[in-house]
């Protein structure tokens, strides 16, 4: 064993502001900005209220707010709360390519919380929030995603030591009570996929919420002098070898001080799960150019990986969570409804007969050359195109981040807000985000 997990502590408690190039914090800003639009939109769902209403029952009398309520708590209530919110509704960012991980809504609640508890500087979130995706991001490249294998939800296994890095680094943690946050956060590691299997879709949304909750724990008690295993990473009885059927201990560290990680961060453009982009984009680009209509479909092929076969063909998802999971019913939903906007997909969309027919149609097959898209019409023609990207391109945050929060502040607001953002370096407080 090399001491990964001292090196990574060391590595993100001496990382500052100074040190990051000007794509690196661009790329930072772009995702905080997205983050922060996800969690508004997500504030309104009914099983956010319920996590809020908690949140705010818990954790009052604090200088942290959740976001899309305005409410001031506690910094632990409010990571719990936006991270939820955040993942909400499928919105929120992850890394190509894939690592388990999602640099916003693990990431910045949890620092955005710590930081407005302190009265940190714009540069200050931006540099902790790079600090903590450089650190997860490796660690879910480290486990090449077979954390899922067994049957954890990736998020919630890695989250806990990207929350932790980035609290500790706004509570000016010296590297060894950094690795201290790291060995507690191991020990705060959770979320079970089984909800994939047919009900309780809810607490999907919940993994990503305490692993932004534990984040917090891990460097508060780091910070009062709470010990946690120096190995919590590389260990006999650590983290890669305890979550993970396979791993690659060379990747925790890999390019650490050289390569900047967290620009392999993207945006999301459809409220749906990130194996179904692809496959949407095709589809749409398909309707554009040829000008059919969903019912003019007799059969969809969606080609990808076999993880796409096993756990997102879903043909009849039974509720809103099962349905963004299920590449059919996204498929089905993009050749009727507006894709782009959260708004399309509702319950009506859920019990629309058209769009549930259309979804029993689409056939997810294993593709060892590449994923396609191919369409059979009634009429015998048959279209295809290559899957490929889906995410949201450059130019296109503003329209997203519109869509998003304009039902809770209203398009002027909302780009006021955006614009805000985008110069978060120029801020020497943050109690503004979240008040309204």
């Amino acid at each position: 064993m090399a001491e990964e997990t001292v090196r990574l502590a060391r590595y993100a408690a001496g990382l500052r502001y100074e040190d990051l190039p000007a794509e690196v914090v661009a790329c930072a800003k772009d995702c905080i900005a997205d983050t922060v639009a996800a969690a508004i939109c997500g504030s309104a769902l009914p099983w956010s209220a319920i996590v809020i209403a908690y949140a705010e029952r818990t954790g009052p009398n604090g200088n942290s707010r959740i976001l899309g309520r305005g409410s001031l708590v506690q910094a632990p209530a409010a990571a719990l709360a936006n991270g939820a919110l955040a993942h909400a509704f499928e919105l929120d960012s992850l890394t190509r390519p894939g690592a388990g991980a999602h640099p916003g809504a693990t990431v910045l609640p949890p620092a955005l919380a710590v930081a407005q508890q302190v009265g940190a500087s714009g540069r200050q979130l931006i540099a902790a929030f790079v600090a903590g995706n450089e650190v997860m991001i490796r660690i879910g490249r480290a486990t090449g995603h077979t954390n899922e294998a067994r049957g954890f939800h990736a998020p919630g296994t890695t989250g806990p030591f990207g929350a932790a890095v980035a609290c500790g680094h706004l509570l000016g943690l010296d590297a060894g009570r950094m690795t201290n946050a790291l060995g507690i956060a191991g020990s705060l590691c959770g979320g079970l996929l089984e909800f994939a299997n047919g009900d309780g879709g809810m607490v999907k949304r919940l993994h990503l919420g305490r692993a932004s909750e534990a984040g917090v724990l891990a460097a508060s008690l780091a910070e009062a002098g709470f010990a946690g295993p120096r190995t919590a990473l590389e260990g006999k009885f650590g983290f890669l070898r305890v979550f993970c059927s396979e791993f690659d201990e060379s990747e925790l560290t890999k390019g650490l001080g050289q390569d900047f990680v967290v620009q392999s961060t993207v945006l999301k453009r459809y409220p749906i799960h990130a194996t179904a982009h692809a496959a949407v984009k095709a589809v749409r680009g398909l309707q554009a150019r040829h000008g059919f209509a969903g019912g003019e479909i007799e059969s969809i092929t969606v080609s990808g990986t076999q993880r796409m076969v096993e756990r997102h063909a879903i043909a009849e998802p039974g509720d809103l969570m099962l349905a963004q999971y299920s590449i059919p019913f996204c498929v089905a939903l993009a050749l009727y409804r507006e894709a782009r906007d959260p708004e399309s997909f509702d319950e009506s969309a859920l019990a629309d007969p058209q769009i549930r027919a259309l979804c029993r149609r689409v056939r997810v097959v294993p593709e060892a050359d590449g994923a396609t898209v191919a369409i059979t019409l009634v009429d015998g023609r048959r279209l295809e195109e290559r899957a490929e990207g889906g995410m949201l391109e450059p130019g296109e945050l503003g329209d997203k981040f519109t869509r998003l929060t304009r039902a809770a502040i209203g398009e002027t607001a909302a780009a006021r807000l955006l614009a805000r953002l985008q110069r978060l370096e120029t801020e020497p407080n943050l109690d503004w985000i979240g008040a309204g």
